[in-house]
């Protein structure tokens, strides 16, 4: 007489084994995501204005963990007990576009311009930014349409600015040269920190309001913005697949950020 309960039990075997090799497959996926995330890139998505034109609401960037070395703010939750730099440690340079934690909480994002460096007396007078008592230059290149102070669509003030070291990018003023932070008193930058701007000069808080700001330390670096990989306008959701033909900026896809 035939054994029928073997075939069953065999077949028990193989789907208990499925499925844990799905889970496995699984597990090894999170494992190599949160390495790429710790050690190698970061996604991050743009909240606010504070680096138009540079970076809009809605852009999607990739950030490099590895660009200035790691830290505690390089893991999650930043839960690594260890204090300063370590491993690759590589210094910042003038210009770039950096992520870094509010000093204020040690845990909020913030992104910004790195404008100046350790030892450097920065300043604002009439817009003009200036480091180390020299004006930095700055030519108005056009306008940029944007949203106003009352959320209106208005053309700009557009500049392009060229920082000490040969750096260029571009900066809009929303309000001319007269706003509240374009006279500021002269801030010298502490050892083993860095003064940092937004691009939007009359919309960003940033290094020049000390007590929300103020100099970030080296410690406090995320890594460098480096690329936007997706783009959509402010009032669409990235779920919203099918808003997508008309909501996509397209033409920021895997755009460099400079």
């Amino acid at each position: 007489m035939r054994d029928y309960g073997i075939p069953p039990a065999t077949g028990q075997k193989k789907s208990e084994g499925g499925f844990g090799e799905t889970v496995r497959v699984i597990i090894e996926a999170l494992l190599i995501a949160v390495v790429v995330r710790t050690f190698l890139f970061q996604p991050f998505n743009i909240p606010s204005g504070s680096m138009i034109p540079t970076l809009l609401i809605g852009d999607y960037l990739f950030v490099s963990k590895y660009a200035y070395g790691y830290s505690k703010h390089s893991f999650p939750f930043s839960a690594l007990p260890v204090e300063g730099r370590f491993l690759f440690v590589s210094q910042p340079k003038r210009g770039d576009v950096v992520v870094f934690k509010l000093p204020k909480d040690n845990a909020t994002d913030y992104i910004k311009r790195l404008v100046g460096l350790p030892g450097d007396r920065v300043q604002v007078t009439n817009g003009i930014l200036f480091i180390n008592g020299s004006p930095v230059k700055r030519e108005q290149i056009g306008d940029f349409i944007t949203n106003d102070r009352w959320g209106r669509l208005a053309p700009v003030p557009l500049f392009k600015e060229t920082l000490p070291g040969g750096v260029s990018h571009n900066i809009i003023e929303l309000e001319g040269d007269g706003a509240y932070l374009d006279n500021t008193n002269e801030y010298v930058v502490p050892p083993g920190h860095y003064f940092m701007m937004g691009d939007n000069r009359d919309n960003s808080q940033d290094s020049r309001v000390l007590t929300e700001v103020g100099f970030v330390p080296f410690e406090n670096f995320v890594g460098r913005a480096e690329m936007i990989f997706f783009s959509m306008k402010e009032d669409a959701r990235i779920y919203e697949f099918w808003r997508w033909p008309t909501s996509v900026r397209w033409n920021r896809m895997f755009k460099g950020i400079h």
